[in-house]
């Protein structure tokens, strides 16, 4: 596959931002363009809400961040980038001039994907020079979080080309959907228009409020829709007889005059006035930003339920992770001749108890996991997994020295305190890395096992060559008078 790392950005509102921020925190670089004079604040907050959300789904997983350029020009953002991300508003005539421009500028071989919602690309590409690049590649917001993106190619868009996107956007943690032919406003978007459709002649009528139809949604078959669609769900409907039953028994009523989907309502200036209302009633006193952060928490936890279960977009997640943790696998070496810097994360907010601060077995969870990372650093992989060995934990002695609120960055060290040829002692220090201030350690006795055979046994070349290494730097260290209290000595 191609290696991206400079992405262009033509357009930083909603959408634009949001794509710069997945692009940043997946370690691309960006060059944005926006001529708006609060297009770097704009994108910043943005920036900041994704940052706070990818944080709480990976940890420190997440990828160093690129670095954001605010171009000057179009032609200064496309100079050297390696993939480009339309993204102004949705107008036909400005698309097609600015599309035009880019086209002109960018080398022949870098792909131009635009996020309209619904102009045909066949239209956009005709005044292109190297048409067969161009396609939609439309999101869905919040960008940074929601993983689906429409491929939409038009009539001179290749084959091969799309197949490129599709591979971006998912080495990115997108689910690409590739469409069989053009069409107008593509799949997702024409599903959402038949339902704001219906929403808006049930408040016309004065049948229900804005929070009603919300409400019939999210208590209802939204929840569904977070892990099936409609056909699956239909399916289910069906029993035992599965869809063939189903479209017998409530296939009729679709005759039934229930819905106005071919009738628009008119957004007179009446229907326009209760609908704002109603809609501010709905939000009471939250701002946007508060806003935000409720569907970023929702939708996290939806996700990390379904991972859960590994079932649609968990599945996705889980898959992305993976992927996330194969690629941080491939980072600077370490500097041994210190305690090293394994891992960093923000408190989240499913870590924090009744006293506002992290709760005690998050301490545990963040030190397992530091010691994963050492065991990933040694050469505990899946191969090695797979070939009968692994390393458990024989003891774990913690102590709490300080509380840390939610959001606080928190770094952890580990020195290895001991070796030989079956066992290791390790010590974590947690670290707020505003202040330095010591927050809790971890000491830990690590045994190497054969898991075939279900007894110790001494580790494997690999992993006794990198931990000798290791060891050769760490002896020498100071070793803390508090060590040793609860853990078993190697001698």
């Amino acid at each position: 596959m191609q290696k991206f790392s400079k992405i262009a950005v033509i357009g930083g509102g909603v959408i634009g931002g949001g794509w710069v921020a997945r692009f940043l925190l997946n370690g691309l670089n960006v060059a944005l363009f926006d001529p708006a004079p609060d297009a770097l604040a704009k994108v910043t907050a943005l920036i900041a809400n994704a940052e706070r959300a990818y944080e709480e789904l990976f940890g420190s997983d997440v990828p160093r961040k690129g670095t954001l350029t605010l171009a000057e020009t179009i032609e200064e953002a496309v100079n050297d980038a390696d993939f480009i991300q339309e993204s102004i508003p949705e107008n036909l005539e400005l698309k097609k001039s600015v599309l035009a421009e880019i086209d002109a500028l960018a080398p022949k071989s870098v792909l131009i994907c635009s996020s309209t919602s619904g102009l045909r690309p066949s239209v956009l590409q005709e005044n292109l020079t190297h048409p067969e690049r161009f396609m939609v590649g439309h999101p869905f917001n919040p960008v940074y979080l929601l993983p689906l993106v429409e491929i939409c190619g038009g009539d001179l868009t290749s084959f091969e080309n799309k197949e490129r996107a599709a591979s971006f956007y998912t080495d990115i943690g997108m689910k690409p959907l590739v469409l069989k032919k053009e069409t107008d406003a593509f799949i997702a978007d024409r599903l959402m228009e038949a339902y704001w459709r219906e929403a808006l002649w049930l408040v016309k009528e004065g049948i229900a409020s804005v929070e009603e139809i919300d409400d019939a949604i999210r208590y209802g078959a939204g929840l569904r829709w977070a892990m099936m669609g409609t056909f699956q769900v239909y399916r289910i409907a069906g029993g035992d007889a599965g869809m063939r039953h189903f479209l017998s028994q409530f296939g009729p009523s679709l005759k039934w005059p229930w819905t106005k989907l071919m009738d628009v309502p008119e957004l007179n200036d009446h229907l326009v006035e209760t609908i704002v209302q109603q809609s501010d009633e709905q939000s009471g006193s939250l701002s946007i930003r508060e806003l935000e952060h409720i569907r970023d928490d929702g939708l996290i936890g939806i996700m990390e339920a379904l991972q859960t279960i590994d079932w649609g977009a968990g599945h996705l997640l889980k898959s992305y992770k993976s992927l996330l943790k194969t690629k941080n696998s491939v980072a600077q070496p370490l500097d041994l001749t210190k305690p090293l810097p394994l891992y960093q994360t923000t408190v989240k907010n499913s870590w924090i108890d009744y006293n506002k601060h992290m709760t005690e077995h998050r301490y545990l969870q963040v030190f397992g996991e530091t010691t994963d990372k050492f065991l990933a650093l040694i050469g505990v992989d899946d191969d090695y997994l797979a070939s009968g060995h692994s390393v458990f934990t024989l003891e774990t002695h913690i102590r709490h020295l300080k509380e840390v609120a939610q959001g606080e960055k928190i770094a952890i060290s580990t020195q290895l305190l001991g070796l030989d040829s079956k066992r290791i002692r390790v010590l974590h220090v947690m670290s707020l890395e505003r202040t330095g201030d010591i927050l809790a350690t971890a000491e830990q006795m690590l045994m190497h096992v054969n898991t075939k055979k279900q007894s110790a046994c001494d580790f494997q070349n690999q992993l006794a060559e990198y931990l000798s290494k290791i060891w050769k730097n760490h002896k020498g260290l100071h070793i803390p008078e508090f060590t040793g209290e609860g853990i078993r000595s190697l001698a």
